[in-house]
This record gives structure tokens, sequence and C-alpha cells, in this order.
């Protein structure tokens, strides 16, 4: 286990709270001159959107639209002096994507926005941060993005 972080992983959708997710990691990878690996999910059809309960989360449908959001992002973090930088779209829910690109990375640290946890629908249902913490073997920053 080294005491530095080599590989992290921050997920956005777009939303302004979750490019602050991104501006924290991008500032971590930056200090740490780690990979910064962007990832966004989307569903591929309005039907399996449709299936997820919780709303805590952007609706990103299709993968043109998640690209749109990494090139954004990635372009956001690179300003922000992060030189090595990996994009990632997949689809499916926020927190089946971010788990398989944190697994598929062996990512030391995953940073999300705090979206939807303090939500009674994220106190009943969970949340993507409740969720990630949860099933993650990588630390875990939960970045305070809402109110």
């Amino acid at each position: 286990m080294s005491d530095t972080y080599q590989k992290i992983v921050v997920g956005t959708d777009g939303s302004k709270s979750s490019m602050l997710a991104v501006e924290r990691a991008s500032k971590i990878a930056s200090a740490f001159q780690a990979t910064l690996i962007v990832g966004v999910a989307f569903y591929e059809s309005k039907e399996d959107a449709s299936k997820t309960l919780r709303q805590d989360s952007v609706t990103v449908l299709g993968d043109e639209k998640a690209r749109e959001n990494l090139k954004l992002a990635a372009e956001h973090a690179r300003s922000l002096g992060v030189e090595k930088i990996e994009t990632e779209v997949r689809s499916g829910t926020p927190v089946q994507a971010l788990m398989a690109i944190v697994n598929d990375h062996q990512a030391d640290l995953l940073v999300v926005g705090n979206r939807g946890i303090n939500s009674l629908t994220g106190r009943l249902l969970g949340s993507v941060p409740a969720d990630v913490a949860r099933q993650s073997d990588c630390d875990v920053m939960i970045v305070h993005t809402v109110s």
C-alpha cells in the first residue's frame, strides 16, 4: 500500500456540482503527479434510465453526450495542471460505471460529489456517493459540492 495516490478516478455527469468534484480530484492528481481518470456513465436508452429510481445524478442518455461531458471535464483538469489524464465512458448506472472504472484501473482514490447523499430518496434508496463508498476497495473522497 503506497502512501501516495498514483491513479485517481473522478466521476462526472456534466453538472456544475460534479465539476467541483473534478476540480478537487484535479488538484490532488496535480499534487501527487498522479494519473487522473475522468469517468462518465450513460444510459443506452430512456427505458434503462427510467428503471433507476434514483434521481440524484443527471441522467446522461447516449454516449455522445457522455463524451462531450468528458471532454469538458478533461479540459478543466488540464487547466488545473493535471498532465496525465485518461477518460472512460461506460454504460450503466453511475455506481456500476464508477466501480468498473476503479477496478479496471486499480485506482487508489475515487472522488465523487455529495449530491443525493442527504436527500430523502438518498437516505431510503442509497445515493451514488454512499453506494460507492460502501462498495469501493480504494479510498473514497466525497466532495461537498451541494449544500
